[in-house]
């Protein structure tokens, strides 16, 4: 069965509120809304004022955890300074999952390649979950979206670790590539279990660098904006982006193709595919 992905190429705060609406899928009880919050000195992150009548209007609570790599949000104290210094807390109320331990362990028993996830536990104060995510390219994923958002944003700093290492997290850097990618689909589906599938996903493309706003030092964009995407499928959403990338005719396509390529990014979305907690196939629906 395909998924809905409704499109709209206008992009602004108030039409991703008007997507969300669409869907038409109400996300009960205490939301958390996941965000990226920004490296310092990354130039293309989406701003806490883009995402503000979404937020506002569902009420939730913006949430973020810890990096495991050097940079402004590897500590508690650090991420919490620049999520303020990002305009973050002048917004919305914030809540940083894994600013004290322990960790969450989620199980993964279906998992192709780790069979547990470490998340923030303060997840555990949420019913559902919206996911706003930046499509661009990514260093080591190829691209970012919502799977990624899912996998590694939600995971704690030594979850992050675990992932990337592939069950290993002193292998954070160097673990089998293929084997990296599978490992960030097994966490995405340990998430998607934890909120019974009562998540609502959003993709904007805009911005769009070769790298992520993970990267104090990022390229600037490479192609034009295109659009925004909502649905409830992780991995449909995905997948509407990646091939909305190549349908493009913008001149800059290349180089995000040849970034998504070279690390198989859309491995992710075949291994997520193969978990079940989504599906390839969708119906785009232009608003």
């Amino acid at each position: 069965m395909s998924a809905n992905v409704y499109f709209s190429r206008e992009i602004t705060p108030e039409k991703v509120l008007e997507l969300y609406k669409t869907l038409g899928k109400e996300l009960s009880g205490k939301v958390a809304v996941k965000v990226h919050s920004g490296e310092k000195g990354n130039q293309n992150f989406l701003r806490p004022d883009f995402w503000k009548p979404v937020i506002d209007y569902i009420g939730g609570t913006v949430v973020e955890c810890n990096t495991a790599y050097d940079g402004a949000r590897n500590t508690t104290k650090r991420h919490r300074e620049l999520i303020k210094e990002h305009g973050w807390t002048d917004y919305f109320a914030f809540d940083l999952l894994d600013a004290e331990g322990p960790d969450l362990e989620l199980e993964i028993p279906n998992g192709k390649k780790i069979n547990k996830n470490f998340v923030g536990k303060n997840i555990v104060n949420y019913d559902s979950m919206l996911v706003l995510s930046h499509f661009k390219g990514h260093p080591m994923g190829g691209y970012g979206g919502a799977i990624k958002q899912l996998s590694i944003g939600v995971a704690s700093s030594f979850g992050k670790a675990y992932i990337h290492g592939v069950g290993k997290p002193e292998d954070i850097w160097t673990s089998d590539h293929d084997s990296f990618l599978e490992a960030m689909a097994d966490a995405a589906s340990s998430v998607v279990d934890y909120f019974k599938g009562n998540i609502v996903y959003v993709n904007v493309m805009k911005n769009m660098s070769v790298d992520c706003d993970c990267c104090a030092v990022a390229e600037d964009p490479c192609i034009g904006d295109i659009g925004i995407l909502v649905s409830d499928d992780p991995i449909a959403i995905d997948q509407a982006c990646i091939d909305l990338v190549y349908a493009c005719s913008d001149p800059g396509k290349p180089h995000l193709i040849e970034r998504i390529e070279s690390r198989n990014g859309i491995h992710t979305v075949e291994a997520a595919a193969e978990l079940g907690f989504g599906t390839r196939e969708y119906n785009l629906i232009e608003v």
